[in-house]
């Protein structure tokens, strides 16, 4: 049988990623754009049921359901919570178009139109004094020796006088971080999910596995000394890469248990996005029993460390205590997979959620027992760049 990932193009063509990001209409259309390839999907040909049963399990029978009616090569598509045992916003599309990635495409290069002039109405939830106060609190626990690490996130709620142009807002994130993780799916009736994720949880093409981990991260800067002197500092940080050990670590032990081979470099790499730096592994993996999905590798990574904390059960609980929101998709994990297993999942990260005039920017910051308030604010700050620069807006 046909994998998804034999058919897609192995050859860049010109305008084709870009023909495919132009397309995108909100509504049931699905886009999502990787370093291998760009995938936008029309229509749903059926929705992935909310029951008892395991996500795997359920996403497994749908695309053998599809296969036996007749579906080639079915695949899913969209989004998954927070809470992967929670409702999930996945389906099978009534159809598929595959193109090489963005970043080969010349055409990506031509910059998005500017954002029109907006007042946008900006409310900041929680507070930044009162989420520094969240993680003054978290640190004191930590110093006590309560738990190791928790990601807190805060939102900011943006309110527009017009309908939001979710395209534009997708063209601007794409055509900024072609080499990233772009997409724009739906998170239910009227609502749509969309980012720029730099963070691959994992993929899966035939019997190899590939994760990549962030965790450590510092602002860029406009000026060019200072952002080589950044990224620098930042590759010789104890507390980040400590930090980023901590998550290389739990990737490590999660994967091994279906890993023949499993190669984790011992020092971490720099990742840069338009806005950010960030400590970056890349672990690869040759899988012992091929016929485990890349979604099944996906929740068995999902939440790590970088998302949540350590240990994860205790830092799920110190979310729930000191987040004054539902987090929703927010670090949960977007992308597709096929009926043999193949597909990207990464981590949502960079996004914000749409609906009529409104939109909810998140961000987080991993806080562990050196942590500075202020620091960590303003790294949420920093990572809330990336779509305000798509929408026009500032705090």
């Amino acid at each position: 049988m046909t994998s998804t990932q034999d058919v897609a193009p192995a050859v860049p063509t010109v305008g084709g990623a870009t023909a495919l990001l132009d397309a995108y209409v909100p509504g049931d259309a699905r886009f999502f754009a990787s370093p291998t390839r760009t995938l936008l999907a029309h229509g749903t040909r059926a929705e992935v049921p909310y029951d008892e049963r395991p996500l795997t399990v359920r996403v497994a029978e749908t695309l053998r359901a599809q296969e036996r009616d007749g579906n080639p090569a079915p695949i899913v598509v969209g989004a998954v919570a927070f809470d992967h045992e929670g409702p999930a916003a996945l389906a099978v599309p009534e159809a598929t178009r595959w193109a090489p990635a963005l970043h080969t495409d010349p055409l990506v290069g031509v910059p998005a139109a500017v954002p029109a002039d907006t007042d946008w109405d900006v409310r900041q939830v929680p507070a930044p004094e009162v989420y520094a106060d969240s993680v003054a609190r978290a640190v004191e626990r930590m110093q006590a020796g309560e738990f190791s690490k928790v990601v807190l996130a805060r939102t900011l709620e943006l309110r527009s006088p017009r309908a939001l142009d979710i395209p534009a807002m997708l063209q601007r994130l794409a055509r900024r971080d072609p080499s990233g993780y772009t997409f724009a799916v739906p998170s239910g009736p009227g609502r749509t999910l969309l980012g720029a994720s730099p963070e691959l949880l994992v993929s899966r093409r035939g019997g190899t596995l590939v994760a990549n981990p962030l965790a450590g991260s510092t602002p860029r800067s406009a000026d060019l000394a200072e952002d080589v002197r950044r990224a620098a500092a930042l590759l010789e940080s104890a507390k980040d890469l400590h930090e980023h050990a901590v998550v290389v670590d739990a990737v490590r032990a999660a994967l091994a248990p279906y890993c023949d081979e499993l190669d984790v470099p011992e020092r971490p790499t720099l990742v840069r996005t338009a806005t950010m730096w960030h400590l970056s592994t890349t672990v690869t993996g040759t899988l012992r029993q091929p016929a485990v999905s890349a979604l099944e590798l996906a929740c068995a990574l999902h939440p790590t460390p970088a998302v949540c904390g350590t240990p994860t059960p205790l830092a799920r609980e110190v979310i729930g205590e000191l987040e004054p929101f539902d987090r929703g998709m927010f670090t949960g994990m977007v992308g597709w997979g096929d009926a043999q297993g193949d597909g990207e999942w990464v981590v949502t990260i960079r996004c914000a959620e749409a609906e009529q005039d409104r939109l909810r920017l998140y961000a987080g910051a991993g806080v562990v027992a050196g942590s500075s308030p202020e620091a960590e604010t303003a790294e949420t700050g920093a990572k809330f760049g990336t779509f305000l620069n798509a929408v026009g807006a500032s705090l």
